[in-house]
C-alpha cells in the first residue's frame, strides 16, 4: 500500500460554489453593508430630527456602536 501526497506545485481543483452559496453570500455582504450605511446616516441626524423620530441621542450611540453583523 502506498501513501498519496499531494505535490506542492500541483494546482488545485477548479471548485465551483453552488448558485445558492454564492447567491446567498452576496446577499448577505450587501445587507451588512447597508446596514453599515444606515447607521452612518443615523449618526449623523440632529437633536430636533431625533426627537421627531422618538429617538433618544443614547439610542442613536447605542445602535451606532454596534457591528456591521449586529441587528
Amino acid at each position: 500500500m502506498t501513501a498519496r501526497t499531494a505535490s506542492p506545485s500541483a494546482p488545485l481543483p477548479d471548485r465551483q460554489s453552488f448558485p445558492f452559496v454564492t447567491w446567498l453570500r452576496t446577499r448577505l455582504l450587501a445587507r451588512w453593508y447597508d446596514r453599515h450605511l444606515q447607521r452612518l446616516d443615523l449618526a449623523e441626524i440632529d437633536d430636533h430630527l431625533l426627537r421627531d423620530l422618538g429617538l433618544t441621542p443614547e439610542e442613536v450611540r447605542r445602535e451606532c456602536a454596534k457591528s456591521f453583523w449586529q441587528t
